[in-house]
């Protein structure tokens, strides 16, 4: 006789509340499928005469998606560069790094692991368009960022020093040196042609 038919995962777990069986069809509908729903299904038919089992495997891939993308990043002569980009899916993806569309690799002055890039020190000719790239066999994602290194001599235009302080005797007084630089300035003082050092005063 036309036989029942059910359906159970193999590991024992209950099936979803969202899958839909119908039973005269032997058809299993699993809607929106998400990354649980991976494992082993068991069909079962039986009859007065016996019982069988189907079993098949569902599989569940995802191509990659950003967690973490980098940001474009102003950064003066000497600083340090660090960026990290996350990216999930399934399987996991693999990371990769491009420069102005050409591949970056480690070396003496570039350390590169996975998702992360790092360059202690930075120089003129680090400036230029980066790719963070992650893929795995479904897909290939990019993510876009501008590195910019800016060196520029001292200047006070900004930030100007007081050209006159009065102050009583025995006050205090304070005189602002910020010059804007990169990298950042070395300041020292002087007055008249007198280097001042650092004193109890």
């Amino acid at each position: 006789p036309v036989p029942s038919i059910s359906w159970k995962r193999s590991d024992g777990t209950s099936l979803a509340k969202k899958i839909q069986q119908n039973r005269t069809r032997g058809v299993l509908e699993i809607p929106n499928v998400e990354q649980s729903d991976e494992g082993s299904y068991e069909c079962l038919a039986g009859n007065t005469r016996g019982i069988n089992i189907a079993r098949g495997q569902l599989f569940v891939y995802a191509p990659p998606e950003w967690d973490k993308k980098i940001q474009n990043a102003f950064l003066s002569l000497y600083d340090s560069l660090f960026w990290e980009c996350k990216a999930r899916g399934k399987p996991s993806p693999s990371y990769s790094w491009l420069k102005n569309g050409q591949p970056l690799m480690s070396e003496e002055r570039i350390q590169i692991e996975n998702g992360t890039l790092l360059i202690p020190m930075l120089n003129l000719s680090d400036s230029g368009l980066y790719q963070c790239v992650a893929e795995n066999k479904y897909d290939t994602i990019y993510a876009n960022a501008e590195l910019r290194v800016i060196a520029a001599a001292p200047d006070f235009s900004r930030n100007p020093v007081k050209k006159l302080s009065v102050v009583q005797v025995g006050g205090e007084v304070t005189i602002a040196c910020k010059p804007s630089a990169s990298p950042r300035a070395a300041v020292s003082w002087r007055k008249g042609s007198e280097v001042l050092h650092q004193s109890k005063r």
